[in-house]
């Protein structure tokens, strides 16, 4: 089964519907795999220690901004924690024509559904 990109609570006014969006068409691109010219062998890119060439486990792997002097470290707590935009609650506070909303902004196509293990409430009509 699909799985939801985005997960969390549709709200108008005092009614809050749980809901999952899913996406609605499927980007049909190719991937490439990187192979050894001679021999079709894979190629593997590793996460390698600069200094030392040691290899370097994913759970030690942190981001880091270059100061020009030094690194400031950032945990993927901290980044969650700044992220603009992100929240499990969208407010609906009205509604437009479709004729209002430029094109430029349908790069996706979606479709709401309930989240795996949610309980269905019943069917929601739109008038």
């Amino acid at each position: 089964m699909a799985r939801p990109v985005w997960a969390g609570n549709l709200s108008f006014g005092l009614v809050s519907l749980p809901v999952g969006l899913y996406t609605a068409t499927d980007r049909h691109t190719i991937h490439f795999h990187q192979l050894q010219r001679g021999t079709s062998d894979r190629i593997h890119n590793r996460r390698v220690n600069e200094r030392t060439g040691d290899e370097v486990e994913l759970d030690d792997i942190v981001k880091g901004f270059d100061t020009g002097e030094e690194y400031v470290l950032v945990e993927p707590e901290e980044l969650d924690e700044i992220a603009p935009g992100r929240s499990r609650s969208l407010e609906i506070a009205g509604f437009v024509d479709l004729a209002e909303v430029d094109p430029v902004f349908f790069d996706k196509t979606y479709y709401r559904g309930f989240p795996t293990g949610c309980v269905s409430l019943g069917t929601v009509t739109w008038g």
